[in-house]
This record gives C-alpha cells, structure tokens and sequence, in this order.
C-alpha cells in the first residue's frame, strides 16, 4: 500500500500541488468488484482546499487515472455501518449517497480516522460520524494532543513525507560511492553509522568554538531588546494621541451626519410642497372658466374644455401616503369637488336646453323636401354638438348620473323630432306610389289627415295580417280601389299569360323601384349619421367585425312563422360589447318607427303589385350587403335585416300564390287549349326576373323560385293535359313544352338548364307520339295485307316462296294496291291537314313542323311497302299507284292551298 501511495502521489496528485494524507482500496457496494482507490487530499497552496478524489488503475497500462472528485466540505455524513463489529463497509452522503466496501477493516478505520482528523481541522466539525467507533475518534487524537491537531499542527497528519529532489539526488550519490550499498546493506549501514558519528562529533566542537560569538549575539539581543522597549513606550504616547484625535473625529462626523439629515429632510419636505403646488393648484382662469365660462362661443367651449382637463388632473393625482391628512390638501379637494358639481350641472342645464330646443324646433318639416322626396339633414345640430364632445367625456367620467340624464334627453327629443320627419317622408313616398294610378291619386287628394281615421284604414287595410302603423292616410282606399285593379292585370301568373309586356304597367313598376330605392338611400346616411355621431358625441366606441356580406343566407327558407336575423358572428371584450349595446338602444329608441313605416311600405308595395316583392328583395339585399360591410354591427343593418326578412317572406308568399293558382286553373271544354295561361306567364315572370336580378347579390332566392315554378308548371301543365277533352293530350303537352323549352332557350337560365333539356324532351316525344296516332295507317287495307306478309315470314315462310300463298299471290296484292290511287290518296291528306289544324293553336305556329314530320313519317312507310314488294314479289314489276314524287307534291299542295 506505501508503494501505492508513494505512486499515487508521485503521478496524479504533485503536479496538481496536492498531498495525498489518506488512502483506502475499495469496491462499490452490490456490483461486479471493479477495485479503485479513495484518497483524501489537500493543496499546497492557501487557502486550502480539502478533497476525496477517486483514482483508478487504466486497463490499458500500469498507470493510474482520476476518475471523479468531491469536495470535502460537500460530504454531510460518514456511515461506518456498525460500531461494534468488523465491517468493511462504509458510505459517504455527498449529493446522492456513495455506498463502498474497503479491502480490509483496518484500511477503512484508517480512512475515516484521516476524514475525521481533516473535518476537525478544516471544517470544523461540519461532517456527522454515524456509527463510528468513539474508541476509533479517541485514538485518532491522543490525550494532550487533542489542542495542537485544533490549532493546525500539521506534522500529527503528515504520516509521509516525500524526499525532495536534492535529497533524492544525495542519496543516489551516496549509495553509488559504495559499491555494496545494496548487495551488503549491514556494511552499508555500519559504515554510515561510523561517518554519523565522525559528523556529530565534528558538530559538538563546532557549537564549543561558537560560544563567544554566542555570547555576543546574546548582549546584541539584549539590546535590541531595550530598543524595542523605547519604540514600545513612543507608541503608546502616540496611540494617546490619535486616541484624542479620534473622539475629536467622531464628535465631528456626528455633527455632519446630523446635518445631512437636517439637509435630505428639508429636500424631501420642498419636494412635496413643489410637489402639492405643480399638481393640487388650479389657475384662477381654470376656476373662472368652471364657474361662470360662456358655453355657446368657440372661444369659452375651449376654455371650459382646458378647465375641466386640468380639474380631472388635479383631482385624480395619485396623493402620495400622509397627504390626505394635510389640511391644505383637504381644503383644495373639497374646492374641486364643488367646481366639478359646480360646471357639471351649468353644463347639464345647457345641453338640455339645447336638445329640448332642437326636439320642439318645427322650422325642418318635410314640406320643405317635398318635392324631392328626402329627408332633413341634421348635421348643422351634429357639428354644433361635437364641440361639446370632450366636456361629455368628461362628464361621463366624473359625474355618471348626470351623463346618463342628458343621454335620456337627448333620446327622448330627437326620438320625438325623428318621429314626425319620417312619418312626413313616408307618407309622401306612399302618396307617390299610390299616385302610380289615377284613380288612386284622386282618392289620395280628397281624404282627410286626421289620425283616427288614419288608424282605422290602417287596420281595415291590413286586416289579420298584422297592424302596421304609419302616417299615411290613403292606405284603405288604395287597396280597395287602386290596388284591386292592379292585381287583376298583373298579381299572378294566370293573369299575365293574358297580356303582353307592354300590357303591365312596366312604368309604375319602374316609377316603384325608384321610390323604393330613395327611401332606402335617404334612411341609410341619416342612420349612419346618426350612429356615428351619437358614438362621437357620447364617446361610445365603436369596434366593427368583418362578417360575410348579407345578413339572411341565401339557403335559409321562410315560409311564415316568426323568424329573427342572424346575428353577426363576433367576440368582443365586455367594455365593447356593453358599450356597442348601449349605442344600438339608443339607435332603437330614436328610430322606433323606422322598422314599422318600412313594413308598411312594404305592405303597400306587395298590395299594388305582388311581383313589387322582386324589386323590393333586390333593393333591400343591396342595402342589407352595403350596411354590413360599413359596420355588421349598426342599427341599419341590423333593422335592414330584419326587414329584409319580411321581404324575402313576401316574396316566398308570391311564388306559393303562384303556385297555388296554378293548382286551381281550369279550362274551357268548349274551346281548344292552346298555350296554358300560366305557361305564357312564366315567361313572362321570367323576363321581369331576370331584369330585375341581373346585377342582384341573392340571385339564390330567384333561383330557388325558379325551380319550384318550373316545376310546377310541368305538372300542371301535365294535369291540364289528361283533362283536356277538346284538344288531345299530345297537342297539349307539344306545344306548351315546346314553348317553356324556347323560353328557357332564349333567357339561359343556367339553374334551369336540366329542365330545358326535359322540356325538350317532353315536347319531342309527345310531337312524335301525336303525328303516329294522328297519322294512323292512311293506306289501312294495304297495311293488313303487308302485316300479313311479314306475319308468314315470321312463320318460317322464305320471302320469295310468299306470292305462292293463295291469300297474298300477286293478284290479291294488285287488286289492293288499285284500291288506293293517288286522287283518293291526296283527298285523305287533305283531311288529315284540316283535323291538325283544328287541334294546332296559332300562337305556337307548330302547324307546319307537325305537317312535315307526317311527311316524313308517310315516306317511311311508303319505302317499307315498297320494300316488301321488292323482297317478297321479285320481277313482278308491281308498284304503287302513286310515287313518292306525288307524295311530296300532295303533301306542298296541300300546305299551300291552306
């Protein structure tokens, strides 16, 4: 183990100024036994530093290697398992616990001994000993010896101590002076006793020669120590004096700390007082402008304006802790307590007089804009009131009950002012719709405007479809009158189909959808107008969310029943949200009659004309998109929207009406049938449609309606069909087919593009079917006879073998063919001409297509018989009495004479 250690100390721990004190061989507790050494070390140089290094031997050569290192002052506890028994094994607690087994117990005693003696000396009994032998402790420190191993004696640890290297090379030099230093150590050693011995007593007569020089060092000592006494008592007479100096000192930096306290209090109390001046001081000017400032010029609005800024300053500044116990501080916020009430109520008395004063103020009636139709602006009053906008955000911060009085007002008076007006523009834009007839107009003029009979014709016009109220006072006769005459030319398809486009009053449609479209253009910027000032003036923020485009999706159906607008999709902090709430109430309370006076327009315009509902959609889709890409948020839009659900429920209501009427149609059984009246008035229905919708943003709601009309018209016009008796079923389903599918033709209705090619269809199969049953067999006789040739034939008969069967030889089928020369050929032709003339109506002008398709069809079975002949009675030379030549000319004689 010394030669270990020696190696140890020599190749890992001197280069690294390091001196190894404790060794001991161990393996890990519980695994494969891999030996390594533990050592405790310290550094040469101070501070010293005290280390357990682990060291083990490389398996690639006789060297050692440091394989992990732990300071000592880390280790909390050493456990040596059992203080009674012998153990080997033992752990030390660093950061994780370290569990060892020592080669022998005495190596292990050894080691913790060297950890103890180290802890003692440079930790100070930091590390705990657990199950430690006291006995072991004991003889780490002898009796009396205990004292000098506390104060650092460093030789009770030093159980080696390495040669340095000029003793090293001393005793190399010696022993190789001596040849047998090795192979005769005993000569060795006697001859270095024999010269130990010569040196000491060369050494004793040396110390007996320098007794003098001794003698005179000790007298030279002796002085030296007479001198130190001197310098000794000069010190003390000048420690007395620096001691005197330094009360003097201390006195004096007293003082100066004392002054500079006195020097950062009265820095701090001008602090605060410039503090309390620059924050709790408002100008004489400031408290002029509160009290007694003018609030109608430009000039005192911005006085009072800064004032009431610099108040709000002064009275929300943050009071640091103890002012609000200063009398001063006090007085000053009961001063601005009393301005604050002061100028909040002369400002609240103002703007309620200025807001009763506009709501009672009659010089903008609408008789001024009668003429064009529009409604009076209001942004003189917004601009006037704008000026005050600051002085209500200021009054909404600092007096909420007062803020929330005057929004009342305001509401309560525009909302009175906003009544009259549109009421007035309403009931003028109604005047010029029933002025769409002259009768209507003249009913118009000679009514009375009274409010009770208002009311009654209101009701009597609108009956159990719901009260509509407004300002109008013609609305019962027009319906009675005006409007019934209306409905008679154009409130269904049935009707229309009786008239041509120049019939219907496509001029009071147009002079409708201008009306319409200015009522709409005139509401919208004064609801804008509105909204925007109220956010302004009120300072109510506004924080519109993009949504898509119209309110109303256009795959949602109404058919009745009440049914709300979805609401715009948006998230919105509650601030906002509450905020946006309180500007849309506003918004309602001032414009409650808007909704009501649109759907009694609406109501007007459906009653005039149920197809008004086409333009009335297009407006309103068109108003609804352009509200919702302004703020999807607003009063507009949303009150558009929800009218615009009555529109599209009106509009649903036509198309059923139509629908419903085509059901109940009934036909004359007297008279042929024609073009079916609601076949005509699709198209009809459909060229005003397509007018109306070409630039529409809900053409879905058209197309919709397409289907279910079209639909119904197939069927029905199928069922007008199987009940007609007076025309045939084919005429019936030929020409009107063929009339939807040339309509649908022409207008390229891209949604009904599968019902053009089943029209199509419908009219070419029933054409076809038509001309066979009509056409019959015209050469009847000679029909049976080839039915019964082809009938052998089948049989099994060769065809050239069939002029040898007794009932088919070549004189029977001369004497057949004889009975149908051509005279009585044409005669027949020209009959059948005049019976599908009778069947034809003229507006179709089929007559001549189902002419031709005879011919065609008289032809084929022309060639058939012929045909036959040439297969079944070869080299006979029998032909038909007429050629297909005289066919053709019958056939255009025929065409022409008619």
């Amino acid at each position: 183990m010394t030669a270990i250690k020696h190696a140890l100390q020599r190749d890992i721990f001197t280069p690294n100024d390091e001196r190894l004190l404790g060794i001991v061989n161990v393996c890990k507790a519980g695994k494969k036994k891999k030996n390594c050494f533990l050592c405790a070390t310290v550094t040469t140089e101070r501070p010293v530093q005290v280390k357990v290094v682990k060291v083990k031997k490389s398996d690639k050569g006789d060297f050692y290697k440091r394989q992990q290192t732990w300071e000592l002052r880390d280790l909390t506890e050493v456990d040596a398992k059992d203080a009674s028994k012998e153990n080997p094994e033992f752990d030390l607690h660093f950061e994780k616990v370290y569990r060892w087994v020592a080669s022998s117990t005495a190596e292990k005693n050894s080691f913790i001994s060297c950890i103890w003696k180290l802890n003692q000396r440079y930790l100070r009994k930091k590390v705990e000993f657990v199950n430690v032998s006291s006995q072991l402790l004991e003889e780490s420190v002898p009796s009396g010896e205990s004292q000098s191993v506390a104060g650092g004696d460093e030789d009770a640890l030093d159980d080696y101590q390495e040669l340095s290297t000029r003793e090293e090379q001393d005793i190399e030099g010696m022993m190789e002076m001596c040849e047998y230093a090795v192979s005769n150590a005993e000569a060795f050693a006697e001859q270095l006793s024999r010269e130990l011995q010569v040196l000491d007593g060369a050494n004793i007569q040396s110390i007996m020669a320098s007794e003098k020089q001794v003698n005179i060092l000790m007298q030279l000592l002796d002085e030296a120590l007479g001198e130190v006494d001197t310098i000794e008592g000069k010190l003390s007479s000048y420690e007395e004096m620096l001691q005197s100096v330094k009360e003097q000192m201390d006195q004096i930096s007293q003082s100066n700390r004392l002054i500079q306290i006195s020097n950062t209090n009265n820095v701090k109390l001008l602090d605060e007082i410039q503090f309390l001046v620059n924050y709790m001081d408002l100008s004489k000017g400031h408290i002029r402008a509160l009290q007694e400032g003018d609030l109608t010029s430009p000039k005192g609005i911005e006085a009072c304006i800064n004032a009431s800024e610099a108040l709000s300053q002064c009275m929300n500044v943050a009071l640091r802790p103890g002012h609000d116990k200063l009398m001063a501080v006090t007085q000053q916020q009961l001063l601005f307590a009393e301005l604050r009430d002061t100028f909040a109520r002369r400002l609240t008395n103002h703007l309620n007089n200025v807001f009763v004063h506009q709501g009672h103020d009659q010089s903008s009636t609408l008789s001024q804009h009668t003429a064009e139709m529009s409604l009076p602006k209001h942004s003189p009053l917004h601009r006037d009131l704008l000026r005050y906008s600051k002085l209500m955000e200021w009054l909404k911060n600092t007096h909420r009950e007062k803020y929330e009085g005057l929004s009342r007002t305001y509401v309560d008076y525009m909302s009175r002012l906003y009544e009259r007006e549109i009421k007035d523009f309403f009931e003028v834009a109604k005047i010029k719709m029933a002025g769409t007839t002259k009768e209507a107009k003249g009913k118009f003029a000679t009514l009375p405007r009274k409010e009770s009979a208002l009311k009654q014709e209101t009701e009597s016009l609108h009956g159990s479809s719901g009260k509509l109220t407004g300002s109008t006072s013609s609305l019962n006769k027009l319906t009675v009158q005006g409007a019934n005459s209306r409905r008679s030319q154009s409130s269904s398809l049935l009707d229309m189909g009786n008239m041509s486009a120049s019939d219907l009053d496509v001029a009071d449609r147009t002079k409708f959808d201008k009306i319409f479209e200015q009522v709409l253009s005139e509401l919208e910027p004064l609801c804008l107008a509105e909204q925007d000032f109220i956010s302004k003036f009120f300072k109510l923020q506004q924080h519109p969310t993009v949504t898509p485009p119209l309110a109303l999706p256009e795959t949602e159906d109404i058919d009745g029943g009440t049914q709300s607008r979805i609401p715009p999709q948006a998230e919105h902090r509650q601030s906002l949200s509450s905020e946006k709430d309180l500007v849309r109430l506003m918004m309602n309370k001032i414009f409650q009659s808007i909704e009501t006076e649109l759907n009694s327009l609406i109501a007007l315009g459906d009653k005039i004309d149920s197809f008004n509902s086409l333009y009335m959609l297009v407006k309103m889709s068109h108003h609804v998109w352009t509200a919702e890409n302004v703020d999807p948020a607003s009063y507009l839009s949303t009150t558009l929207g929800n009218v615009l659900v009555t529109v599209k429920r009106n509009f649903d209501k036509c198309i059923s009406g139509q629908i419903r009427q085509m059901e109940e149609v009934k036909i004359s059984k007297k008279s042929k049938v024609g073009i079916l009246l609601f076949v005509a008035g699709f198209e009809e229905f459909a060229e005003l449609a397509e007018t109306i919708f070409r630039v529409a943003e809900r053409r879905g709601d058209l197309d919709k309606a397409y289907v279910k009309l079209i639909r119904a018209v197939f069927m029905n016009v199928e069922k007008v069909a199987n009940e007609s008796q007076k025309t045939p079923r084919d005429v019936v389903m030929m020409e009107n087919f063929h009339h939807i599918f040339s309509t649908l033709s022409r207008l390229k209705i891209s949604c009904l593009e599968a019902e053009r090619r089943e029209a199509k269809h419908k009219y070419t199969d029933h054409l076809q079917s038509y001309v066979i049953n009509s056409l019959g067999q015209p050469l009847e006789k000679l029909n049976h006879f080839f039915e019964g040739v082809e009938a052998r034939v089948a049989q099994g008969v060769r065809e050239e073998e069939v002029s040898y069967q007794l009932a088919f030889n070549k004189q029977e089928l001369r004497k057949v063919i004889k009975e149908y020369p051509g005279k009585e050929v044409k005669k027949g032709l020209d009959n059948l001409y005049k019976k599908v003339d009778k069947h034809l109506c003229e507006e179709e002008s089929l007559l001549q297509v189902v002419w031709h398709s005879m011919q065609d069809e008289f032809i084929r079975q022309y060639k058939h018989f012929e045909d036959l002949i040439g297969r079944c009675y070869p080299g006979s030379g029998i032909t038909m009495e007429f050629t297909i030549g005289d066919m053709l000319e019958y056939f255009s004689s025929i065409a022409q004479s008619h």
